[in-house]
């Protein structure tokens, strides 16, 4: 019902920055609420950051707090997660989902998540 493609992934120096970007499309995704988690190989997958529907409630994981940023444009169906003082330990494969639950503020595990993208990698160099 909803599809997510992420994009924006690629290869940093440690202390860069880069923009992630998730589109969404067929069922309407401005009710819900969104995140990105992300998954090293044999590593279970870690909430990264959620945003609520509106984009006015965000909250993070303690190991991004102050460098990334997630937001949400509702009119292109679309969250980002701007990623800055990137760190070695911040390359793995990174998801967005999207949460059909009516009345949440924010999503922090995968359980909640009923829709992911495929993924797109970071690689942060030291």
């Amino acid at each position: 019902q909803v599809q997510l493609a992420e994009s924006g992934g690629g290869l940093v120096q440690a202390g860069g920055s880069l923009r992630l970007s998730c589109a969404a499309s067929g069922r309407r995704i401005s009710s819900y609420v969104l995140g990105w988690f992300r998954q090293t190989p044999g590593k279970e997958r870690e909430f990264v950051a959620t945003v609520s529907s509106s984009g006015a409630s965000t909250y993070y994981a303690d190991s991004v707090t102050g460098r990334f940023t997630i937001s949400r444009d509702n009119a292109k169906a679309t969250v980002y997660l701007q990623m800055n003082s990137l760190k070695p330990e911040d390359t793995a494969v990174y998801y967005c989902a999207v949460d059909v639950t009516v009345g949440k503020r924010y999503a922090t595990t995968m359980r909640e998540y009923d829709y992911w993208g495929q993924g797109t990698q970071v690689t942060v160099s030291s």
